[in-house]
């Protein structure tokens, strides 16, 4: 999960806080599931371009577990969580993207 922001790739600790301790409901979810690499990117990116167009804050994306796979290929399970933290980061949408956080079990973290 993580919010889109001004850019500053770092939250205050008030925000900081209510995301560890699952204070704060998603503004909207993106499934990546049950597409490749490439359809999981082309649909993160256009649903992050509609999340700025209309100011949501806080998204919940849901990619599945990670595991092991060959990142070379890509194929093999958990390919797209393993690689979504260097999509963002590389993302034109990048410097709108204030912080990224694992989700909390209450919105599905770690499981």
């Amino acid at each position: 999960m993580g919010g889109i922001g001004t850019g500053s790739n770092n939250l205050d600790s008030h925000w900081d806080r209510r995301f560890k301790k699952g204070a704060i409901s998603p503004d909207v979810s993106i499934d990546l599931h049950g597409t490749g690499l490439a359809g999981a990117y082309q649909r993160l990116d256009a649903a992050l371009e509609q999340a700025v167009h209309q100011h949501l804050r806080v998204i919940l994306l849901v990619t599945g577990k990670q595991r092991s796979h060959d990142r070379a290929s890509g194929s093999g399970r958990g390919a797209i969580a393993s690689v979504v933290r260097d999509w963002l980061a590389a993302s034109r949408h990048a410097s709108r993207i204030a912080a990224v956080r694992n989700a909390h079990p209450r919105h599905g973290g770690a499981g």
